[in-house]
């Protein structure tokens, strides 16, 4: 893997727990050498905060691609959604931030398979991307099933808190979208709790009426397929973003 903003010290507390679990095959570590240069994003050291455009992303990398619309997923596992997204929507742009080694290898397994060029990927700290791009620069945001840190004393490595939900409100533009979803009711409760805060969003009425229910356009993850197994029904929370106006 080449360096990335994921091996630098950056000052931020780590919010993530092994990189790592199963031995890469010979083509993951392939695509490793041959792919993952190509389409991933690296961030300047001096980056300074809130300007970077994301669409320079791809129209500036090997593989170029004009950025009408932007998608960022955070934390985006195996890549089903990701690469989901990336193939419904050829005209429009996805970047991934996914810190798990496996997770990359499976998503540059779909990207090289059905020759997705419109998707980019950040193999570091997503708080890191969010907060150098521009104010108002991203259509979307996902945020699928994280890493719900059950235990009290670890609470503070969810993703979702006061700061990151600042940092989203402002790289969303008006009337973006920011999907959250758990299978965990205490992850729920949390994220329930922590948006009600911000008065950049407010809830669409069908999460609202049926939380269980995924909205049509929401392709289905693996970790959705293994709670509904193990009998947990995720909830499916969809945010707009307000106008700056309102």
């Amino acid at each position: 893997m080449s360096q990335s903003e994921s091996s630098k010290p950056d000052g931020l507390k780590r919010l993530w727990g092994r990189r790592q679990s199963f031995k890469l095959s010979a083509r993951q570590e392939q695509l490793f050498q041959s792919l993952l240069p190509r389409v991933e994003i690296s961030l300047p050291d001096s980056s300074v905060p809130g300007l970077i455009d994301p669409g320079r992303f791809f129209s500036e990398s090997p593989l170029p691609l004009p950025a009408s619309r932007v998608s960022l997923e955070i934390g985006f596992g195996g890549g089903e959604h990701l690469c989901e997204w990336a193939r419904r929507n050829p005209d429009e742009s996805f970047i991934g931030a996914e810190h798990f080694i496996n997770g990359l290898a499976k998503t540059l397994t779909h990207i090289e398979e059905e020759r997705l060029s419109n998707i980019r990927l950040f193999t570091g700290d997503a708080r890191r991307l969010v907060e150098t791009l521009k104010d108002a620069s991203l259509d979307r945001v996902f945020i699928l099933f994280p890493d719900p840190w059950p235990k009290k004393r670890h609470h503070k490595r969810r993703y979702v808190q006061d700061d990151t939900l600042s940092g989203i409100a402002h790289v969303l533009k008006d009337g973006g979208t920011l999907r959250i979803a758990s299978d965990i009711s205490d992850y729920i409760v949390w994220t329930l709790e922590h948006v009600a805060k911000r008065r950049e969003f407010v809830r669409t009425s069908d999460s609202l009426e049926n939380p269980y229910r995924r909205p049509a356009d929401w392709p289905p993850t693996r970790y959705e397929q293994k709670a509904l197994r193990e009998g947990r029904l995720p909830q499916y929370l969809d945010y707009r973003r307000l106008t700056r106006s309102e």
